[in-house]
């Protein structure tokens, strides 16, 4: 019994200095992402529900610029997050979506579960985050439609990890578009 004791005191200190290590690394990621090279791409993507500014970090520094990808499928595509296609004559091959940025694919997907419960009404600005309204307003439809084709999604019965795949590439969709615009109003 004294051996599980001390082995449980031992996980429970290595857990508390986990999150306080994890503390401290997202007060580093968010005063990076308060930078001028970084802050309007950042803000604006924190408009998005599941984005925060460790995922606005990662995405516009992984992305570089927005503008360097042809649309918002390239980008899913460059994620991983849209189906690859061989396609023939009248064969058809589609692919899966494993290939491309494992990092940001898997930090949209987490995003994602977010909208399986998250309402339809826009993200609350975080104090500081200064984002211009015309790209407030296109975050905001984003939220909405990304909310309501999740709900739709659930009610035709999709299964839960399939609609959040799906929820995630549309997610990508809405990151590019918004990081564009704020690349734009820089």
């Amino acid at each position: 019994m004294k051996n599980t004791q001390k082995t449980l005191e031992y996980y429970v200190r290595r857990c508390e200095r986990a999150c306080e290590e994890r503390s401290a690394l997202e007060k580093m990621v968010g005063a990076r992402a308060k930078e001028p090279g970084w802050k309007a791409r950042c803000d604006a993507l924190r408009c998005l529900k599941g984005i925060d500014a460790p995922t606005a970090f990662a995405v516009a520094a992984e992305a570089g610029e927005f503008s360097r990808f042809r649309g918002a499928t390239s980008f899913a595509a460059w994620m991983g997050l849209a189906p690859s296609e061989h396609s023939s004559g009248g064969r058809t091959a589609r692919g899966d979506t494993k290939a491309g940025n494992k990092h940001l694919r898997r930090l949209m997907v987490e995003a994602a579960w977010h909208y399986a419960t998250c309402s339809p009404h826009r993200k609350p600005l975080a104090p500081g985050q200064e984002v211009p309204p015309a790209v407030r307003g296109h975050a905001a439809k984003g939220v909405s439609r990304l909310s309501a084709r999740r709900k739709t999604m659930a009610e035709r019965k999709k299964p839960p990890c399939a609609a959040n795949c799906a929820t995630a590439r549309d997610l990508a969709y809405w990151c590019w578009a918004v990081g564009s615009m704020a690349e734009g109003a820089k």
